[in-house]
């Protein structure tokens, strides 16, 4: 049975009347990396896999170091529009909306053109999305972004990797706010614990729940919080993936 602060019919009523995490729209710019089938955007600095199949596709930006903020801005959603340049911007091309799922790391080995430096606002799209916005001739142009509410299909997933003295969980496909920033696992014979971020969208335990079903307590930056009771059954298997069923 999965339990949370609220009723999920609440939460809903309370997204759809407020599908954005901030209303303001700011400025910064974009490029793009990788090609048009999604090279080099998958993996990445916050922990995630395949991005196909982990629900994000091409719908997904790097982030300078001033948006990363040391990974914890992983899984949060942002639109983006082309903003004042008539020479690049698609008229009419409205907005993309993408998850944030990789760091554009400064560079400090040249004078000029460092947009992930801080203290720049930079995304780095994968091409499918930047072309939406603009020709690809372009190569950076200025935008406007604000933080909105993900909707992803299906529940946040959960797959346990690490081995028996150090199990770390990796949470993908988390809706709503996105970012997470408090786990807590309970194995059958344990009692709540928190986890630690590893890095990115990983989180840690040294408690060692081989042979436990576990639980979870997954809180968002905007502080609402779900409970997953005995998501993961008590013959799992590390690489395994469990499917929470339900989302923010």
């Amino acid at each position: 049975m999965l339990h949370s602060i609220s009723s999920m019919a609440a939460k809903r009523q309370l997204f759809m009347g407020t599908p954005m995490v901030d209303s303001n729209w700011y400025d910064a710019h974009a490029t793009f990396y990788g090609d048009m089938r999604g090279g080099e955007t998958m993996q990445g600095a916050c922990g995630y896999g395949d991005l196909f199949k982990q629900g994000y596709g091409l719908e997904t930006t790097a982030l300078s170091t001033a948006l990363f903020n040391n990974g914890l801005t992983c899984g949060a959603c942002f639109e983006i529009v082309c903003h004042n340049d008539p020479q690049w911007c698609y008229p009419h091309a409205g907005s993309i909306k993408v998850t944030a799922t990789n760091f554009c790391p400064p560079n400090y080995t040249k004078p000029d053109g460092n947009w992930c430096n801080p203290p720049l606002k930079h995304f780095d799209l994968s091409m499918p999305m930047f072309t939406k916005l603009a020709k690809y001739k372009a190569g950076i142009i200025p935008v406007k972004y604000r933080r909105v509410l993900c909707s992803k299909r299906g529940g946040v997933q959960f797959q346990i990797k690490g081995n028996p003295w150090w199990t770390v969980v990796l949470l993908y496909n988390v809706g709503g706010a996105g970012d997470i920033v408090d786990v807590k696992i309970k194995g059958s014979s344990t009692g709540w614990s928190s986890m630690s971020r590893n890095w990115g969208v990983n989180w840690q335990t040294s408690t060692n729940l081989v042979g436990q079903s576990m639980s979870f307590q997954v809180t968002t930056s905007d502080r609402r919080m779900i409970e997953f009771d005995n998501v993961v059954p008590a013959n799992w298997q590390f690489n395994q993936i469990f499917d929470g069923k339900s989302n923010f």
